[in-house]
């Protein structure tokens, strides 16, 4: 087994959520993923930087009231640009967390912050460590090794690349409902070992970076060029670059 094998082995669960962070309808979600581990709730909403202050105030404040629900420490993570992201203080309160969380807004803008920085290392060794590690909406799209532009589905950014075979398309139940079929087979890459998830809103898929579990309101989806596949919430499926299988 190799060093890398033995580092998966021991880290912590993944949640790529299509929307819900911090509602209390996702708290159970939340709940779980910190049971067994540190009460300490780690909240990065740098993909919300572009959208202004006040809504990053609003994911902070609402940050803060999910973690006194479930009973830990909020701990608010002010990365608002790549000097942030360099911060060696900044990248020294992950270390501990039971969960850090990626809250939604821009996903190039997200990824274009953290990537290859000091707080994203952090954030890995955390997770690597044990820690738990969400993202929600463009916080599950940046995981990936690459970020789609939605407008222009060939092109977009490197993403972080810790699931680097597997996209996910979050809010999917309002997107196909603005979108149809046609464009969201534009979003499947050529890569064969590169499986696309669409994940509905109020919905996460938990577990990784293999096996997954759908919890939630909604469904997961998997999307082929061909169509795609409902995955209902209670499915466990498990992914890799030959073959996708699912039990309910």
């Amino acid at each position: 087994m190799t060093p890398q094998d033995e580092s998966l082995q021991a880290a912590g669960p993944l949640a790529l959520v299509g929307s819900g962070e911090y509602l209390e309808e996702m708290s159970p979600i939340e709940a779980a993923l910190l049971a067994g581990r540190p009460p300490r709730y780690v909240q990065l909403a740098t993909a919300a930087v572009p959208d202004g202050p006040a809504v990053v105030a609003r994911w902070h404040h609402l940050g803060s009231e999910q973690a006194a629900r479930l009973g830990v420490e909020a701990v608010v993570l002010p990365v608002a640009d790549r000097r942030d992201a360099e911060d060696p203080a900044l990248a020294a309160e992950v270390a501990g967390a039971g969960l850090v969380y990626l809250s939604g807004g821009n996903p190039s803008y997200l990824a274009d912050t953290l990537r290859g920085s000091a707080v994203w290392d952090a954030i890995v060794a955390a997770w690597q460590a044990g820690a738990a590690l969400a993202g929600c909406s463009a916080g599950a799209m940046v995981l990936s090794s690459h970020v789609p532009s939605l407008r222009h589905p060939r092109e977009g950014v490197d993403g972080l690349g810790l699931v680097p075979h597997l996209r996910v398309l979050p809010h999917f139940d309002a997107f196909v409902g603005r979108f149809p079929d046609m464009v969201t087979r534009a979003l499947i890459p050529h890569d064969p070992g590169v499986t696309v998830i669409g994940v509905d809103e109020m919905t996460a898929i938990v577990g990784g970076p293999s096996t997954w579990t759908v919890q939630g309101r909604g469904s997961a989806w998997l999307l082929r060029t061909g169509g795609r596949t409902e995955l209902s919430t209670g499915t466990t499926f498990t992914l890799d670059p030959d073959a996708v299988s699912s039990r309910s």
